[in-house]
């Protein structure tokens, strides 16, 4: 598309603005129409009713041609590679770090997904329907400002939990607390119910392993201390789970182990 959705709203905020003007000016004709007929003023009054009519005409017109010129195919924008592209660029003169990784976005803390048909995006779990490229960056640098509000205590009793699982199905000769239980297994015990992984996605569990690995919380209420062993498997794509760190830098995570002090 051979304009940006920025530059589109832009003109459109424009042809808005000047609307804005003309609806102030109705406003002020029929205050003084108003005023003519409070004061008995029959000489304004035609003035004023005159005065307001063509007032409202040019109201008229002016909303007309911001209507008109609202031919955005926002529809195509989105679904393609333009908003992409825009958002990223966007966010690189902004001085905002994005990363594209699989079918997200990822402005650290916050993982976000483009939702063509709704007009939306999707910051974690929260829709945001104001997606103008500054507008949109400028929130993610506000939100960037505040405490992160992943809280590491709990989900490391949640990948206990789920590792205390895993390593209960194994050989007894292979269930101790010292066992290698690969990452994506604990998300596949964390997401068992229907529909969880759509709640939780891969992405979403990734990110929070990263952010509970630079927590520095390491120790669950039983005294069990965490650790992500790697792997040959960490190597290659295949078994480990992949996230961007805040520096922009690719890391991958094979499994989880808890051993007691």
């Amino acid at each position: 598309m051979d304009i940006s959705l920025e530059k589109a709203l832009a003109q459109t905020e424009s042809d808005a603005d000047t609307a804005f003007k003309a609806a102030v000016a109705v406003v002020s004709a029929i205050k003084k129409f108003r005023g003519a007929a409070h004061n008995g003023d029959l000489r304004e009054l035609r003035k004023t009713i005159d005065a307001t009519e063509q007032a409202m005409a040019v109201l008229r017109q002016q909303l007309t041609l911001a209507k008109e010129g609202w031919r955005f195919d926002e529809e195509a924008y989105l679904s393609g590679k333009d908003f992409l592209s825009e958002l990223l660029l966007t966010a690189q003169q902004m001085g905002v770090k994005i990363f594209e990784q699989d079918d997200r976005l990822y402005c650290y803390p916050f993982l976000i997904r483009i939702l063509p048909n709704e007009r939306a995006i999707l910051i974690d779990k929260k829709r945001e329907r104001g997606i103008r490229p500054s507008i949109l960056i400028s929130h993610l640098m506000t939100l960037q400002g505040k405490p992160v509000r992943f809280k590491p205590e709990a989900f490391l009793e949640s990948l206990y939990h789920a590792y205390s699982i895993a390593v209960s199905t194994r050989p007894k000769e292979h269930a101790n607390s010292h066992v290698v239980v690969p990452l994506h297994e604990i998300y596949d015990l964390l997401t068992l119910l229907p529909g969880q992984s759509k709640e939780y996605s891969r992405q979403e569990f990734s990110r929070d392993i990263y952010l509970l690995d630079q927590s520095r919380v390491t120790q669950t209420k039983k005294g069990s201390i965490v650790s992500f062993p790697a792997s040959t498997a960490t190597k290659s794509a295949s078994g480990t789970i992949t996230v961007i760190t805040q520096a922009g830098h690719e890391k991958k995570y094979y499994g989880i182990s808890f051993a007691n002090e």
